[in-house]
Parts: C-alpha cells; structure tokens; sequence
C-alpha cells in the first residue's frame, strides 16, 4: 500500500516552489499526496523564518500536524529550520528536521528513517532509538545550488520557477543571507530544460523567482554579459510560453539599458516589485539598503517611461529602530508620491543575530500597529486608484479558475500587469490556460474587475 504525504508551505515563492518540487519527488518515490490535515503517513511543513510572526506561525502549524496525525512523521523543513534548529529538537514536535540545500534528498531522507524504525522496532540492537533525524549543512559554507525541478503545475496555469538561491546583501534587519547563505545560481541550461517541460505540459506563464533575483549569475566565472538578462532572453524564446513575469528586484539594476531590452521583449509582463523598505533616507542608511529615495524614484520614471502603465509594488517596513514620527511622515509623504500599485507592509520584526536587533531606539509595538494601518489604507486607496485606470481599456487575461463574486460563478485571471479580471462564462467554452481579450468594465469587488470579451473567441 502507498505511504500517504501530505504537505503545508509557509513564506514566499521561492518556498511555494520548493514545496512543488518536494510534492513531486514524494510522488515520483511512490507516495500519494493527500490534502494537509487529511490522515497521512507524512506530514512536511516548509516552514519560514523571515519575521517572528513567520516563526511563531512555523511552530503552530507543526504542532497543528502533530495534533492531526500522532502517528504520522512530521517533518520539518526550510528555514525556520536553519535559523532554530536548537529550539526544534527541544521542542519535539518534529520527527526529521530538513535544512535548506537537502530538500532535494526528502525521499531518500524518509526512506531512511522508515527502514531505522522498522529496524528498531524489530530490536535491532545495533539500532539506536534516537528522538530526531536532523539533515543539516552550514549553509554559509555552500556553494551548490540545490537542484530542485517540477514538471507540470498543479492548479494554475503559472509556474513558479527558482532560479537563484541566497543573498550577499545583509540589510541590518534580514536573517534570510544566514539561513539561505550566499548567492548561488542556477545553470541557464537546466532552466531551459524546466520551462520547455512546463510549456509542453500546458503552462503560460512562469514567474522567475530567487532569494536575490537581481544577483542571478553574479557567482558564474563564465559570464560576459547580465546574466539575468540573457537568462530572460533564452526563456522568451521558448515555444508555447506566452508571458515571463519577475519575482523581486534590486532597484539598482533598473537602468534605461535594462528596461529597454526587457520592452523589446513581448513576452515580458510590466509588472515589476522593487523592494524599496523606506522613503526616508537616513532609515534606509540604517537598514544598510545600498540606495537613496532619489534614486529609487528614478528607477521608478524609467519604468514609466519605457513601458505604457507598468505596475509596479513594493515592500514597506515600519517601526525599524530608530524611526521617528518625522521619518515616518516622510516614508508616507514618498509613498504618496511614487504612486504604488501594492504595497506589502511589514511590522518591523526584531531577529536575534541581525545588527538592527542592538540598535537603539527600538519602537513599541502599538505604534508599529498604527504606522502599519495608516499604510496599509493608503496601499488600499492606491491598489484601487491603478485598477480603475484599466477600465474601458483594451487587456489580455489570462484566464485560471472559477470563482464565485457576489453569489454568481465567473472565470478568472490576470492581466499582464497581474490585475485580476473577471469575465461571465456563460459563452466561454474550453477556457483554462486560454488568453482572452476585452475591456475592462468596472470593479465587482475593490479587487476585482470585470471584464467585457471583444468576441467569443480564445486563445
């Protein structure tokens, strides 16, 4: 009989990949994958650690496996892993502990610790009871990219694909260079190889991602040009794919020689994320963030100017040591200013081993939580401000899913500035992974716009 597996992914898309990738492996070893919370023979959280919300929430959800399969092997995996591997053999609540750069062996992994159980419940007495299974490495000490692949998506029509691991940067608040270590790439080939696969099995889209997309290639001694560049180049070559988007970006590499080669690429959507953390110049000196606000405005222009109407989002962090009700009117001030269209704000959460942990001037709690709701309204008023301007205008969707609005089923999809539309599909007939075009028409939802089909006919 099949072992059953079920699994959980916390944090961001390079760990939503890396879950995928996990799921097929497991698949590919003879398991069946069975919803979380279902009774499995195995249970693996890919946990995070990038805030301590994300710690506390890793926790939760193992003992949460735990409390839904007593008899199960809860597996622990990822970075919070890497960052409290100490606090997690205390803890108890994971049989194996997985680290990051081993995920590519979690079959073999189990394999093993199958065959010692039944080794040690049949006496072996060579065999010692041992409380956890912990496969680790110093991840500040690799240079291997671990080689992680998937070959089809299971629910959208959008593949998430890593192709870089670890960051050299160390802002003052990140843990994420010591649990991910340095910056490794992965070989264009062995990409290329991953997106014809998943073009030929019906994807669209892929959605490039890494721990520091921006330094893609930076660690290849053979490289004469940015290497992120070519990389995008080679993909939109690729056959069946219709759109690239990009995961986070460095605001330096946004030049007027970058985003014009990226323009003269179809296939590139002008959706661009670039990390901005502060308007306030000298807060982004203390975050050790290698840019000023002038600067990343200007990034910002060439965006504009190059491409009709890009989306472009960020990430915002308030109540970082130090900052003053002045500085945060003037993170405020810049954000109206640069016109987003999302933001996601984050609460500045205080890591243990990073620099900003021993500054001075720590912020309480309650006024991070109020410079969090005044920004978040903002984002809400700006998000709904971007969409609007799509209304009556000619877009392509790329259709994925049903989705009940407002007690009524439509199909639904994105734009490819990744504005969700979505269209009544009472004349839409063999519509997934299909792009449609039409205009937009109104908002069903402060999230949501509808959208008018120009005919029947997809493609």
């Amino acid at each position: 009989m099949k072992r059953k597996a079920s699994l959980h992914n916390l944090g961001c898309k390079v760990n939503a990949y890396e879950t995928e990738a996990m799921q097929q492996l497991l698949e590919e070893a003879g398991y069946q994958i069975v919803p979380f919370g279902e009774p499995s023979d195995v249970c693996i959280i890919n946990t995070c650690s990038v805030t301590n919300v994300a710690d506390k929430k890793s926790r939760q959800m193992l003992h949460r496996a735990r409390a839904k399969n007593p008899e199960a092997v809860i597996v622990a995996a990822g970075c919070y892993v890497q960052a409290a591997s100490q606090e997690l053999k205390l803890d108890g609540a994971a049989d194996i502990i997985v680290g990051n750069n081993r995920k590519k062996e979690i079959a073999l992994i189990l394999e093993e610790h199958f065959k010692k159980a039944e080794q040690e419940s049949a006496g072996d007495p060579h065999i010692q009871e041992s409380v956890h299974d912990i496969h680790m490495l110093d991840i500040s000490k690799t240079n291997e990219y671990e080689e992680l692949r998937i070959s089809r998506v299971s629910q959208h029509t959008r593949a998430m694909l890593k192709v870089q691991d670890g960051c050299n940067q160390f802002c003052s608040y990140c843990i994420i260079p010591y649990t991910r270590g340095r910056v490794r790439s992965r070989r264009p080939e062995s990409i290329l190889r991953e997106v014809k696969t998943l073009a030929e099995a019906g994807c669209r889209e892929v959605v490039l991602t890494g721990i520091h997309l921006s330094s893609y290639g930076i660690d290849f001694t053979d490289s004469h040009s940015p290497a992120l560049l070519e990389l995008i180049r080679s993909i939109h070559e690729i056959e069946g794919l219709d759109r690239i988007r990009l995961g986070s970006l460095e605001p330096r590499i946004i030049t007027r020689s970058f985003a014009g080669e990226l323009a003269q690429l179809p296939k590139v959507c002008p959706h661009f994320h670039l990390s901005l953390q502060s308007g306030c110049k000298a807060t982004l000196k203390r975050m050790n963030r290698h840019y000023t606000p002038e600067e990343y405005l200007e990034r910002c222009r060439i965006l504009r100017d190059v491409f009709s109407n890009p989306a472009i989002t960020t990430d915002i962090i308030v109540g970082f040591p130090g900052e003053t009700e002045e500085e945060f009117a003037v993170t405020r001030e810049y954000l109206e200013n640069v016109r987003f269209y999302e933001m996601h704000v984050f609460k500045y959460s205080r890591r243990a081993g990073t620099r900003a942990a021993s500054m001075p001037d720590q912020v309480p709690e309650e006024v991070k939580g109020r410079r969090s709701d005044i920004l978040l309204e903002l984002e809400k008023k700006m998000s709904v401000q971007y969409r609007e301007a799509f209304i009556g205008q000619p877009i392509t969707v790329l259709l994925e899913e049903n989705m009940e609005i407002n007690g009524k089923i439509y199909v639904t999809g994105y734009t490819r500035e990744y504005v969700k539309a979505a269209v009544n599909p009472e004349h839409l007939q063999d519509w997934k992974g299909k792009i449609l075009e039409g205009y937009g028409k109104q908002m069903l939802t402060p999230e949501i716009m509808e959208l008018i089909p120009k005919n029947g006919k997809i493609g």
